[in-house]
């Protein structure tokens, strides 16, 4: 593991010629940890009178990779393509200024701008002073992710193709027995969703993460969209059930967009820019998949943790499990009882 001093050396050595053009400044300063991801680090830093993000992965993917179906998500090479298309949006993404790979000193990493505004949640869904932002931020969501969803997908990596909700399904049910079918409930959300799946629909570029805890938040709302690395491509009723899903309201169960708005208005802030209405029955459906999706998570934490794999924040993600499974069962019952 690289110590923050070493990280520092390892930077100045890269940023001096690779922001040469773009950033003035001859050193690094200020390099901190900040806090969040059980998969990759995130640091902040200044780069002369410029503030910017490292986002790395410190560990290696072969970690998992007798996992089936890993859910780690996207090296961070693509994330940072997927970022750079996002731009070419109205979509409030950072600009990507560096990009290493896994073969370079610093390890797999990109470094972008800083977009000033509030990511922890039990500060902005609390706070007064965000009230008229958390008023307006289910349509800014619904507006963002129907501008997400127009991205050119001819244009994503090519790690990032369209899938369908058979395969999905069967990735899922082999990592359930990878991990032991361990979880009776686990495995009866996944029967409940192959009995109930929907009529396959046209894939969209899906943020894939896109929740409370990935969204900065300014007195005028939503002011950045972080944490692409879970990008793929799916219907795109998938990101707006994602986004309502219970673990990602934070303890506020009434209001279920992101624990801060309501359906109707996510849905026509989406409308707004696409041109159709989503269908909150599909919405619906997704946050019963999102449970399930989030119980893997999960395990999946566990897995890494067990392997000798990462801090102890995967051993504490990996016990959140019981959540998933609440939600799955109530999620379902409430399904069946509308």
């Amino acid at each position: 593991m690289t110590s923050p001093e070493g990280l520092k050396q390892l930077l100045n050595r890269a940023l001096r010629e690779q922001l040469a053009a773009t950033i003035p400044g001859e050193s690094v300063a200020q390099l901190t940890r900040l806090s969040g991801g059980a998969n990759n680090e995130t640091w902040r830093l200044m780069w002369g009178e410029t503030p910017l993000i490292l986002r790395r992965r410190p560990f290696s993917t072969d970690a998992v990779a007798d996992l089936e179906g890993n859910i780690l998500g996207l090296s961070l090479v693509d994330e940072a393509a997927v970022i750079g298309l996002a731009n070419e949006t109205d979509v409030p993404a950072p600009q990507v200024h560096a990009v290493f790979d896994s073969a370079h000193p610093i390890g797999e990493a990109f470094l972008m701008g800083f977009i000033p505004g509030e990511s922890i949640p039990q500060r902005w869904l609390a706070d007064e002073d965000y009230a008229d932002a958390r008023n307006q931020l289910a349509y800014q969501c619904g507006e963002a992710l129907a501008r997400i969803h127009t991205i050119d997908c001819s244009q994503l990596p090519k790690t990032i193709g369209p899938t369908t909700l058979e395969k999905r399904f069967d990735a899922a049910q082999k990592r359930l027995h990878t991990f032991g079918d361990i979880s009776p409930v686990m495995q009866f959300g996944l029967n409940w969703l192959m009995d109930h799946a929907p009529s396959e629909a046209p894939c969209v570029l899906l943020h894939g993460d896109f929740r409370t805890g990935n969204l900065l938040i300014d007195k005028n709302g939503l002011a950045g969209v972080l944490d692409w690395e879970l990008t793929h491509q799916g219907p795109a009723e998938e990101d707006l059930g994602y986004l309502c899903t219970n673990v990602w309201r934070f303890g506020q169960l009434d209001k279920p967009v992101g624990g801060f708005g309501h359906y109707a208005d996510l849905i026509a802030g989406y409308e707004s820019i696409a041109g159709w209405t989503p269908a909150l029955e599909a919405i619906r459906y997704w946050e019963i998949f999102a449970a399930l999706s989030w119980g893997l998570v999960c395990q999946t934490m566990g897995a890494l943790w067990h392997s000798g794999q990462g801090d102890v924040e995967r051993a504490a993600v990996a016990r959140r499990r019981s959540e998933a499974e609440l939600d799955i069962l109530l999620l379902i019952e409430e399904w069946n009882a509308s």
